[in-house]
């Protein structure tokens, strides 16, 4: 029957749910400002109820068959901070803040245990917990990156005559590129001159797309770049420089 304006939020809710056979839902908990994952558990209607109005994560014990709020014996509660649902309705993700241990085990998360890709075996991580998400600038990059090699492949929003920026520059090859990044590069350069913090901002965003159009136009990812700033870190730049393999001669100047 249709909802009425005066039915409870709480059936209203519960109702845009789609909970299992047993009546339950996934809930993943995330560190509201780590951004780790620190367990995952399931709700009824009962539990998310409890949750909402005490701000204090609890579950449904489907070992127990019970409820049982987070921390109730041992203190460690997950304070709720905020709630969301995913696209079928059948998982919660519950942002909270920890009040102490996540884990039975006294770790800060649940999820400790790396799986080993090659060997295929649990490898404990030293922090007892997932490392933490990129932060908010280098996940921008990461989407950046994602949407460069979706034009590349042809995929994702065009001009309305069918042309994608991105596609046009990388069939052009390699001069092109470098064309494109001396102009950015002579524009940040002149940005820093004038000493425009906005204008900074946007010649270096330009200069950064660029660069990685080229990386991705030859199959090479930020992650690559990255491995090699991180070998640099606590060595000096002169010696960095002065250590690196000679470059091939080129014949011109023999």
């Amino acid at each position: 029957m249709p909802e009425t304006a005066d039915a409870d939020p709480l059936d209203r809710l519960w109702s845009a749910l789609r909970p299992d056979a047993d009546g339950l839902c996934a809930v993943v908990v995330q560190h509201a400002e780590a951004g780790q994952v620190l367990m995952l558990g399931m709700m009824n209607r009962e539990a998310l109820a409890l949750t909402l109005a005490t701000r204090k994560i609890t579950f449904w014990s489907r070992s127990r068959r019970c409820l049982w709020q987070k921390g109730e014996t041992s203190g460690n509660t997950l304070d709720l901070t905020d709630l969301w649902v995913d696209c079928d309705g059948d998982a919660l993700l519950a942002r909270a803040l920890p009040r102490g241990p996540t884990c039975h085990t006294l770790a800060p998360s649940c999820f400790y245990r790396r799986v080993d890709r090659d060997a295929l075996e649990l490898v404990q991580e030293p922090d007892c917990q997932p490392p933490p998400p990129r932060p908010a600038a280098l996940a921008a990059l990461d989407q950046v990156e994602a949407v460069i090699r979706a034009r590349i492949a042809g995929q994702g929003a065009t001009q309305r005559e069918g042309k994608s920026y991105v596609r046009s520059l990388v069939e052009r090859g390699p001069p092109a590129i470098l064309e494109k990044l001396v102009e950015e590069a002579g524009e940040l350069g002149e940005a820093l001159a004038l000493a425009e913090p906005a204008k900074i901002d946007h010649e270096a965003a330009d200069l950064l797309f660029h660069a990685l159009v080229g990386l991705a136009s030859q199959g090479r990812a930020l992650a690559d770049v990255s491995r090699v700033l991180a070998a640099r870190l606590g060595v000096s730049g002169l010696d960095e420089k002065a250590n690196r393999p000679a470059k091939p001669t080129d014949p011109g100047e023999r």
